[in-house]
């Protein structure tokens, strides 16, 4: 590791260790779900495509719309860690309801209450981060947190591989199992996390008002129209395990996909992170989206589990660089006491990018075929640099 990255590690902050650590530990749960959900959605359930692309929609965009009122309660209250709490708790005490469902439509009420839970952690969390962190060090901060988060995204499926080879493809034992590290995140940042005062600063100020959005500013907001498009172009992951099962990789095995792309986002994450403390964040926002436009060309090209393979590698090199990076721009454009809400209004607008975006990749992939599902993606990433191009707010807020 660069010298100035092992720098960076030793100025970090405890907190965002431990908000990693906890991030680890809920993506271990999740991942070891979400790893299989669309083949059991599938396989046993008898669902279509459809169906997992509106299921995966509603879920991934309940999560983000439900970040605008808790980012916005967090920045009313003062305080973020209480609402986290809340979220990682009712993101553990969902995880029993997957394996006990016996149907879709109890296994879609599982999914909507896991991900309210990341709905309501997500924008407290994120403003927590930017709480903590120093300024300099801000895209190190929201790198690290990706990269433990990451390291619990490929754990998971790693570990659901293990235990369907061992229980011959028993889903429901393999939900049981992902209850434990849940309960674990939440003990984590229940004792783990001090509130920093500086998050307390302006206790009853109303964040929704006319006054606070213009606040925000135009720099605040091209991110989220950035950011918007971008969704558009990033569907759920659920499409490239379904990928990986035209392949004909064994049920099993298909897990490894996952693996294989949160290896490499885990990896990237932190020095793409460091990186973008020190050069332009358009420029970097554009390379991740060109490395998606190759991801998508590639799995559009082939099914074969050695083509599908470079294409998760390439999708994880993209999310390694701008998923961290999104997150530090948001906190450089906007006020510090208007950072839950301006967490909240970005990932409103991606909400609901996601929502479109999945089903949207449902439909094309049931009636035009998988290729053409990576093709739409590889448009929208197309918009997007030339929104970048043609419209280059820059600016960043002072620190503080």
């Amino acid at each position: 590791m660069p010298r100035h990255s092992s720098h960076s590690l030793h100025q970090l902050p405890p907190g965002i260790w431990i908000l990693g650590f906890v991030s680890l530990l809920m993506d271990i749960s999740s991942e070891m779900i979400h790893s299989l959900l669309p083949l059991f959605m599938v396989t046993t359930l008898g669902a279509g495509t459809i169906a997992v692309g509106l299921v995966e929609g509603l879920a991934e965009s309940l999560a983000l719309i439900v970040k605008i009122f808790s980012g916005t309660l967090s920045d009313y209250l003062g305080k973020r860690k209480g609402l986290a709490l809340c979220g990682y708790a009712i993101g553990a005490l969902a995880k029993p309801l997957f394996a006990w469902a016996p149907d879709l439509g109890t296994l879609l009420t599982a999914r909507l209450l896991d991900r309210l839970g990341k709905g309501i952690r997500g924008a407290p969390r994120d403003a927590l981060v930017a709480d903590i962190a120093p300024p300099q060090l801000r895209g190190a901060a929201f790198g690290l947190r990706q990269s433990l988060d990451t390291v619990g995204a490929f754990l998971g499926p790693l570990l659901a591989t293990g235990l369907m080879l061992l229980w011959a493809d028993n889903f429901r034992a393999v939900f049981w199992v992902a209850v434990m590290p849940g309960l674990m995140a939440v003990a984590l940042l229940l004792f783990g996390i001090q509130e920093p005062v500086s998050s307390q600063a302006k206790l009853g100020t109303n964040p929704i008002s006319r006054e606070s959005f213009a606040r925000l500013g135009s720099a605040y907001w091209w991110v989220v129209g950035i950011g918007s498009v971008f969704t558009l172009a990033r569907f759920s992951e659920a499409f490239l395990v379904l990928r990986a099962q035209q392949g004909g990789i064994p049920v099993a095995l298909i897990p490894l996909v996952m693996v294989a792309m949160n290896l490499v986002y885990a990896s990237s994450a932190y020095p793409f992170g460091t990186l973008s403390d020190k050069m332009s964040h358009r420029t970097m926002l554009t390379c991740g989206l060109l490395v998606l436009i190759a991801a998508d060309l590639v799995l559009a090209l082939n099914d074969h589990w050695s083509v599908v393979l470079g294409g998760v590698a390439l999708w994880g090199i993209h999310m390694g660089m701008t998923q961290g990076l999104l997150a530090t721009m948001v906190a450089d454009a906007a006020p510090a006491d208007l950072r839950g809400t301006a967490y909240g209004c970005f990932n409103l607008a991606c909400g609901l990018a996601m929502l479109i975006a999945s089903v949207l990749a449902g439909f094309m992939w049931d009636r035009l075929g998988a290729a053409f599902t990576f093709y739409l993606g590889a448009l929208f990433c197309t918009l997007a640099i030339i929104g970048i191009v043609l419209y280059p707010v820059t600016g960043k807020r002072p620190a503080g």
